[in-house]
């Protein structure tokens, strides 16, 4: 059972680094790549990758949770 616990634990702990990621794109990175739109744009796919591996890991804890 300790070793699920750890698992459950792995789980949350990448989604809050995912969602922390997430809000300093959101907050920071996008405005200050305004000047750069070749970063701009990477900041963009990569907004769009870090939720996407937010909502897989948020769908995975949801299934433990059944």
């Amino acid at each position: 059972m300790e070793n699920l616990n750890n698992h459950y634990y792995n789980l949350f702990n990448q989604l809050v680094e995912e969602q922390k990621t997430l809000w300093r794109i959101q907050k920071f990175y996008l405005k200050d790549s305004k000047g750069c739109k070749k970063c701009l744009k990477f900041w963009k796919e990569f907004e769009k990758l870090k939720s996407s591996q937010a909502k897989e890991i948020f769908n995975l804890i949801k299934e433990h949770l059944k």
